[in-house]
Parts: C-alpha cells; sequence; structure tokens
C-alpha cells in the first residue's frame, strides 16, 4: 500500500505527527503507513516562534519541506503539496460567513479566518484535495455562537459537504477511553467522494449502523447511544447557513456528540462511552520525588492563596462601574485525586503563582505542581519533546496540544477501513 502523504496544519509541537507516525518507544506496524510531506505552525502573537522551532528540532526534516511552513497559513494556501489526509486543531473563533461564495474570492470569515485556510487548500487543490480529513477542535464548537446554536458547526459541515466529503463527528473524552487526562475535544472526520472509506459508507447506507458500528468513530471510541436519531437538513449555502441556521431554537444547538453529515442532511445522536480497558491515572505519570525541582513545592507563604482560589466561592463583589454582585464557584479538587485520569491542562499550568487551575498534587515530600515531563506524560508525548524551552513555556504547549494516544487510535482505525476489501 502507498504512504499516505499527511499534511498538518496548526502544528504546534507535532501532536497529529507523533499520534500517526508514532515515535521511539511508541512504534507500530500501521504508523509506517503516514508519512508527513509538509506541516505549517505560526502563532502571530509572538516574534520568535517557539513552537515551530521545537516541531523542527523534534523532526528535523529536509530544508525544502520548511518552505513556507512558519508563515501565516492564509498566505501560502497555493503552496501546499498535494496529499492524501489534511490534519490539524483549528482554533474556535467565529465561523460567520462575511459575504457569498464567489470565483474568485470564495467564503470569507470576519475572525474564523483559520477556518478558512482549510476550506481554501481544498478548492485550490481541487480533484486533488485529500481523501482524508481529521480535524480537532473544543467540543463547545457544536454550540456557538451563544445566540445562533450549533451556526459554527452548520457552516463548516456545509462547506464540507459541498466540496464531496462526508463527515463524522465525536467528542471525545480522552479520560473515559484509557488516557490519563480527562481533555474533551470534537473530532472531524472527512471522507472525499471516491475514497475507500466513503465507497464503505455509501455502501452500507445506513447512517444509524454506521454511527453505531461500521463508522470510523466508533470502531476508535465505542459508545451507545442515549437518545434517538435527529435526522433534518442544512442549507446547500454556506452564506445562507451563516444568515438563518437555527433562529427558531437559538439556545440549544441540533447537534449531539455524534453524527454523520452526508449530502447536506445531518444525521446525529448522544453517544456515551463504553470502555473496558486499563485505565491510566495521575499517579501513573508521576516522576520519582528525587527528581523533581525544589522550585515546584509550594511555599508555605502561598498555602493560603492556593487554598482560597482551588476553593468554592459565594461572595459579594463589586463592579467598576459600582454594581453589586454575588459571585459564585465551586470548588476544585486540592490537591488533585492520584486515582483519576488528570483534570484538563491549559495554557496558565506554568509558573509558581497560585492559581485554581493548575494541577497540584500530594507527595510525602508536601504539596507540588506538575513538572514539564508530567505535563508531557498526559499528553502521552514522549519524554523531554519540548525540553529546550522554559519551563512556563512546555506547560504552554502542553496546554495547548492534544492528547496523542487519541490520534493514534484514529489512525489505527483510519488504516483499517482504508485497506480492508
Amino acid at each position: 500500500m502507498k504512504k499516505i502523504r499527511v499534511v498538518e496544519l496548526f502544528a504546534g509541537v507535532g501532536g497529529f505527527r507523533l499520534g500517526l507516525e508514532g515515535y521511539e518507544g511508541n512504534s507500530k506496524p500501521y504508523h509506517d503507513f503516514f508519512e508527513t510531506v509538509w506541516f505549517n505552525q505560526w502563532e502571530p502573537a509572538t516574534k520568535r516562534q517557539y513552537a515551530h522551532e521545537t516541531y523542527v528540532a523534534r523532526f528535523g526534516e529536509a530544508k525544502h519541506r520548511h518552505e513556507f511552513t512558519n508563515i501565516d497559513v492564509a498566505q501560502v494556501t497555493d503552496k501546499v503539496p498535494e496529499h492524501d489526509l489534511l490534519v490539524g486543531g483549528f482554533p474556535c473563533q467565529d465561523y460567520s460567513v462575511a459575504k457569498n461564495l464567489s470565483a474568485s474570492n470564495g467564503l470569507e470569515g470576519k475572525k474564523g479566518v483559520l477556518w478558512w485556510s482549510i476550506y481554501d487548500i481544498l478548492v485550490k487543490q481541487g480533484e486533488n484535495a485529500a481523501q482524508y480529513l481529521m480535524l480537532e477542535n473544543v467540543d463547545r464548537l457544536i454550540s456557538s455562537p451563544a445566540k445562533q446554536r450549533g451556526r459554527d458547526f452548520a457552516v463548516i459541515l456545509s462547506c464540507l459537504n459541498s466540496l464531496g466529503y462526508t463527515v463524522e463527528w465525536r467528542i471525545v473524552n480522552a479520560g473515559e477511553y484509557g488516557f490519563p487526562q480527562r481533555r474533551r475535544r470534537i473530532f472531524i472526520l472527512g471522507y472525499k467522494k471516491g475514497s475507500a472509506v466513503q465507497k464503505k459508507f455509501a455502501k452500507i447506507s445506513n447512517v444509524e449502523k454506521w454511527l453505531c458500528e461500521s463508522g470510523l468513530t466508533q470502531q476508535a471510541f465505542p459508545g451507545t447511544p442515549l437518545t434517538g436519531f435527529k435526522t433534518f437538513e442544512i442549507n446547500r449555502d454556506p452564506a445562507e447557513v451563516s444568515k438563518s441556521f437555527n433562529l427558531d431554537d437559538s439556545k440549544n444547538s441540533p447537534f449531539a456528540n455524534s453524527g454523520v453529515a452526508d449530502n447536506f442532511t445531518i444525521t446525529t445522536t448522544r453517544m456515551s462511552p463504553i470502555f473496558t480497558g486499563k485505565q491510566i491515572v495521575l499517579a501513573d505519570i508521576l516522576i520519582d520525588e528525587k527528581k523533581v525541582p525544589e522550585e515546584y513545592y509550594i511555599n508555605k507563604k502561598d498555602l493560603e492563596r492556593w487554598t482560597y482560589l482551588k476553593g468554592g466561592k459565594n461572595e459579594k463583589r463589586k463592579a467598576k462601574s459600582g454594581f453589586e454582585f454575588t459571585y459564585s464557584e465551586g470548588p476544585v479538587g486540592f490537591p488533585d485525586a492520584l486515582d483519576k485520569p488528570s483534570r484538563t491542562i491549559i495554557t496558565s499550568e506554568g509558573g509558581s503563582t497560585p492559581s485554581r487551575f493548575k494541577h497540584v498534587v500530594k507527595t510525602k515530600k508536601g504539596l507540588r505542581r506538575l513538572t514539564p515531563i508530567e505535563l508531557e506524560r498526559l499528553c502521552m508525548f514522549p519524554e523531554n519533546h519540548t525540553e529546550g524551552n522554559t519551563d512556563t513555556r512546555r506547560a504552554f504547549f502542553m496546554g495547548n496540544a492534544l492528547v496523542v494516544g487519541v490520534i493514534d487510535r484514529l489512525g489505527e482505525t483510519l488504516i483499517e477501513l482504508h485497506v480492508k476489501k
């Protein structure tokens, strides 16, 4: 079988690549079927591109593959080489359509330029566009924006259907499938008409069976439907979707956590995870305490502040305008439970400043924060993958990363469906 050529967009420090191609200590036969031929990583808010530097340092590709990889992808959509699988965790922004489809410019979003870069790549590649798509986003994508629930996701599905892709999605909480972090994300899989997987979908001609038995996400992450199946149509014009989708019930999204969009028909249902394997928990990823630097232990003078931030609150506060209100929030586990997968890592995980959201574990030596290696383990990256950066930046990278094991499982299942007769 020919290798599946991969293009990785919004690459960060290479989570998709590690999941698809494997790495030392996690190398399986199906990893050999994937080959990354191009990537792009550009952070507009920084002068120095630390994530790009780390990606290049770890994967060490030939120079010609670095061309246009560290520039705003919107400026180089015509430079992307031909490929079979397009992957990327594109940021969740505003996907409203600013103007109608035109021959020259296509669709333009007001803020969601990164999604439109994906769309632009697919349009420009035409018949040679990727056979498969594997995209990741925050789970709230299916219910944004607040005033028109589900519109953003409907725009994306309309765009992809118009380009000939059958699309399925599943919201996966990595911690519910044995992985060490409770990170909930939506994974969007696209199968171009004529591809091996799309042909399998077409032969089944039963969307409910695909979602519950035969589909890629179901085979990778088994689940059972908790509700009936809801079916509805979306407009063929993404601009019209942006203008009029779900105006009658703007408080509720019509999309559940699992579904298929094919030929502008949506079938969706709420799935509950099924998992009986070994569960990796926070205690499993902790390093030897002898190797933990002293600065990771919480200073006694800061303990009161940590306790306050982690605790529940129901207190009177006053806004700058003078308006008084009651601020309420529930408590966060302090310290974090060692017998469960960790909470979601966020980008502000690094640094010693007390925080409600940073992880704190209890050890024989005292309470401490997590080290960069432990954060990498929670995302299932190889140890010291981000070495060479400050500890705070390494934590930021993992807060932006995905759980590599999820991509590993999706890649394995894609290969099985792609090659199976």
